[in-house]
């Protein structure tokens, strides 16, 4: 490469070469160059979320008479840029870097600084709009990080994560409504046992995603503090009393979600609690979706020798050699993003508990742990609502047949002959090979009629209160 290939910028450490189109200063190419660890940068969140954190910066202190008004438009102006996705080519720092997120901080100042001094009619490089004392005016990393992790989490669970969630809780409940009155056998211990209808088991899956739903919003009230005006270590040194409370009504108004001053901004750099717990909310999630993906996988198998109760799509091929076979893979890809959310979960809650007195090192990777987790689950949320459950079907015969059968319908002879009885007559239709009901009949306990009755296996599915008539 040519010298025209590249640019001279400088930090406190002196001089760097810096590719010539790149918007990016010294300090994000001491990065580059310092963390070759990994292909992870920050995605398009967190590069929204420290847009709006500077935007909200500039036009606090512009009307807190801290920065002039021409030179924090144009901040607002670049910001707005960064928001909006056309940067993201800008922000090449790996997510295995300084423990604060400095270089990702410095990284957006220099960006924002660089593009800021073009639209104020300067030259890239010339820092007429300075990344420190502009840009980042009454800030420092260890404010600016932590809230744009708050800001970019709490948007991921608002705008992406809650309304997938909501879709695939309204395909399970369309599908509780369409098998409400196909009986099938429950099971216990993966054991034969007493009667219930399809649409109650999807009816418990719902109710699953409703409850993860609401974990979920109950991680707002913490996750929607700001650590913005804490600066350093928290005492706010450099940083005017009131830019705190002004810049999170500006970062409120860009997001149209509620955010606020932290309660305590030694707490809010030091630790990151909320972090952790908002991300064990999802991790709970992943396990409701999990459970469901595995429970229609079981009902699903077969289709002949399987349990074979529900009849799954056909997706895609499932084998390269075995002509015909169907696989769940819709729910398969469910199963392994509950892998990968309770692994970054591990992440989330280690480095959390990592800080050392007055800074917490482990933001980056809490940042981008937390992110990729809302990610997956809305994604696959999503993708299991409109391309698994969606298209299941009952195999409503199969499933009568099975009931007949089983011995658990012996239960509801307890009432009638007794416990002693009732396992006698389980025990000889399973030696027997005969179904329940026959052998209540053959014994004498019960007559044609009574039997009709007590071993219905649709009001075995309802509670009745014992002695009516």
């Amino acid at each position: 490469m040519s010298d025209d290939d590249y640019r001279t910028e400088r930090d406190s450490l002196g001089e760097m070469q810096v590719p010539a189109d790149a918007y990016w200063g010294a300090q994000t190419q001491r990065a580059v160059e310092n963390f070759p660890i990994s292909d992870l940068t920050f995605g398009r969140r967190f590069i929204r979320a420290l847009g709006i954190v500077k935007k909200a910066a500039a036009q606090a202190n512009r009307d807190l008479d801290l920065l002039e008004e021409d030179k924090a438009d144009c901040i607002v102006e670049a910001a707005d840029e960064v928001i909006a996705g056309e940067h993201d080519d800008q922000f090449p720092v790996d997510i295995f870097q300084t423990g604060s997120g400095t270089s990702s901080n410095m990284n957006a100042n220099e960006v924002i600084s660089n593009r800021a001094t073009e639209l104020y009619g300067g030259e890239i490089g010339t820092r007429e709009i300075h990344p420190n004392d502009h840009v980042n005016y009454g800030q420092s990393s260890n404010d600016v990080i932590p809230t744009a992790m708050h800001v970019a989490s709490l948007e991921a669970v608002e705008r992406d994560l809650l309304p997938a969630l909501a879709a695939l809780r309204d395909e399970l409940a369309a599908k509780e409504s369409e098998f409400e009155t196909v009986v099938k056998t429950g099971r216990t211990h993966l054991q034969d046992a007493t009667p219930v209808t399809l649409g109650q088991e999807f009816g418990g899956y719902r109710t699953q995603v409703e409850k993860g739903v609401e974990r979920v919003r109950n991680t707002r009230e913490h996750l929607s503090e700001l650590a913005l005006g804490g600066t350093a270590v928290g005492t706010g040194l450099n940083t005017h009393p009131e830019f705190p409370a002004l810049a999170a009504e500006y970062i409120s108004e860009e997001t149209n979600i509620d955010f606020r001053e932290a309660d305590n901004h030694f707490e809010a750099q030091a630790a990151h609690d909320a972090m952790s717990e908002a991300h064990g909310a999802l991790r709970t999630v992943a396990g409701s979706l999990n459970k469901i993906a595995n429970d229609l996988r079981l009902l699903a198998s077969g289709p002949r020798n399987g349990l074979g109760e529900i009849e799954q799509p056909e997706n895609q091929p499932g084998s390269s050699i075995m002509p015909g076979k169907i696989n769940p893979v819709v729910a398969e890809s469910v199963n392994q993003v509950h892998k990968q959310v309770v692994g970054n979960d591990a992440a989330v809650s280690a480095g959390a508990a990592e800080g050392q007195i007055d800074l917490n090192l482990y933001k980056p990777v809490l940042a981008y742990n937390f992110l990729q987790s809302a990610k997956l689950l809305a994604n696959t949320s999503e993708v299991f609502g409109d391309r698994f459950v969606r298209k299941l079907e009952a195999n409503e015969e199969h499933c009568a047949e099975r009931v007949e059968q089983s011995m658990a319908l012996a239960t509801a002879l307890n009432p009638a002959i007794g416990y002693d009885k009732a396992s006698e007559v389980a025990k000889a239709a399973l030696k027997e090979d005969k179904s329940v009901r026959e052998v209540a009949v053959e014994k004498g306990y019960l007559t044609e009629e009574e039997a009709d009755d007590v071993l219905d296996p649709r009001k075995m599915t309802e509670r009745v209160i014992l002695g009516d008539e």
